[in-house]
């Protein structure tokens, strides 16, 4: 792993937690002889994702019907595409969906039909949020540009006032804009800087499989539809964005319940570029799980409603999370450290819009 940021964690854990929680995790997975990685259970559920994604596209495309039935199916298509995305391409990019390496590799392809780039997912997702996490300028994840501010540290303008009311009409468009800009910008900012998941890759290369497979999405998304079906151009548009809104809405939804929240910290590293803590704890300040016992949230979030597992157990797949979250938790506490959740999904939600609320109040007069 490469990066350009000067941020040094805390190696004193005088209590030793993660080594703790580590052996004990380890030996959940071999007294019960079962691997960290995917098993039948998730192999079965990529299928009905992939299902859910790509079969009301061939109805689309092949079968006659009226268009408010199109427009639904595409609700469906975006509903599936938030499900492989947090189901298959998820784990496969953190190389836990499979033990094998070229399994991973090819479900995590999955991520350019979804309108994204591998490369630069790794690197935001791996290699920026999960080390850095919620740490203002280096987690892109809380970086929203200046329309909505994710953390006190960001700089506060007069339109974050009314950002707990217009936040939730901008969730929507997170992959139209991995579609149409945000990967030529990451891939031109990531490449310059040198940051990488592994070993650097060759920037004319990852360039060309930027390009070749954003003609081959657009093509599969927009261009067939054109040829194939008797409609306005404009109609296909609209469904291309439905799809797109659906998906976005979800995932994004998702991923601020998990770090947005009042339980959760957002420190930054002193002058020297000093964190507080280890890199373990800090996962358990700046991290929160929500609905950990409702058993539909977690299979279709991919176990993203356990976000305190997932962060420090990043090459487990979702699957085990449910069972290491017991050994988790009564660790967390034994140690005396933090292990946010909240029950409901419902009471997630309404604290993050709580939290909206008071990032968008003026510093000033707080």
């Amino acid at each position: 792993m490469t990066n350009d940021n000067n941020i040094s964690f805390s190696r004193i854990d005088k209590a030793k937690f993660f080594r703790t929680l580590n052996k004990r995790v380890n030996t959940y997975f071999k007294e019960n002889k079962i691997k960290r990685t995917g098993n039948w259970k998730l192999y079965s559920k990529a299928i009905i994702m992939f299902s859910l994604f790509l079969i009301p596209l061939v109805l689309i495309l092949t079968v006659p019907m009226p268009q408010w039935v199109l427009l639904l199916l595409t609700i469906v298509i975006g509903i599936g595409m938030a499900g492989v995305g947090m189901n298959v391409m998820h784990d496969s990019n953190h190389e836990s969906f499979s033990s094998k390496k070229w399994v991973n590799k090819l479900m995590g392809s999955s991520m350019y039909i979804l309108a994204g780039n591998v490369y630069n997912w790794k690197v935001q997702h791996n290699v920026l949020h999960h080390t850095f996490t919620n740490i203002q300028g280096h987690d892109e994840d809380i970086d929203a540009g200046r329309i909505i501010r994710f953390s006190k540290h960001a700089k506060w303008m007069n339109i974050h006032k009314f950002q707990k009311y217009y936040s939730i009409f901008l969730y929507g468009l997170l992959t139209i804009n991995w579609a149409i800009t945000t990967d030529f910008k990451q891939m031109r900012r990531y490449l310059k800087k040198k940051l990488s998941y592994g070993e650097f890759p060759n920037p004319a290369t990852e360039w060309t499989v930027l390009i070749i497979t954003k003609i081959a999405y657009y093509l599969l998304w927009i261009v067939l539809p054109l040829a194939v079906l008797d409609i306005a151009w404009w109609k296909v548009l609209i469904g291309f964005f439905v799809m797109h809104y659906t998906a976005g809405m979800i995932l994004s939804v998702v991923f601020q319940l998990a770090h947005v929240v009042p339980k959760t910290e957002m420190p930054l590293p002193d002058k020297d570029g000093n964190l507080e803590h280890t890199w373990a704890i800090h996962q358990l300040y700046t991290t929160s799980n929500f609905a950990p016992t409702n058993k539909f949230v977690s299979w279709y979030t991919g176990g993203l409603n356990h976000q305190v597992e997932h962060h420090i157990f990043p090459h487990i797949s979702h699957i085990h999370y449910g069972k290491i979250a017991k050994i988790v938790k009564e660790t967390a506490l034994e140690f005396n450290l933090p292990y946010n959740e909240y029950r409901t999904m419902r009471k997630a939600i309404f604290e993050h819009f709580k939290q909206l609320k008071t990032l968008g109040a003026n510093p000033a007069h707080v």
